[in-house]
């Protein structure tokens, strides 16, 4: 699923208000946090995880949680990334249409 521009902006708009619910740090993507990762986002749909590591190592994660999840990267600053999931049996976030 891609996201349009609109529809980014508007889950962007959500996020601000969030806390992060998952951080990596220095044991990077365990079993323990990808398992977390997959719950918050089954919940959520949108989350915030805290990327406690180098430039180069958060891209890293980055990258691997949105294509192991299936997950539309939202939003990134600094050490904090937003992403988006839909839930295909509950959804939480009703998207706006695509423009």
């Amino acid at each position: 699923m891609s996201l349009s521009t609109s529809q980014t902006r508007y889950l962007r708009g959500l996020s601000h208000h969030l806390r992060p619910v998952v951080t990596v740090a220095d044991k990077g993507l365990s079993e323990n946090v990808l398992a977390e990762l997959d719950s918050a986002l089954d919940t959520h749909e949108l989350i915030k995880v805290k990327l406690r590591g180098e430039r180069e190592t958060r891209k890293t994660w980055i990258e691997e949680i949105t294509r192991q999840f299936h997950a539309e990267r939202v939003q990134v600053i600094g050490q904090v990334a937003c992403f988006y999931r839909r839930n295909k049996k509950k959804p939480v976030i009703a998207l706006p249409d695509a423009t």
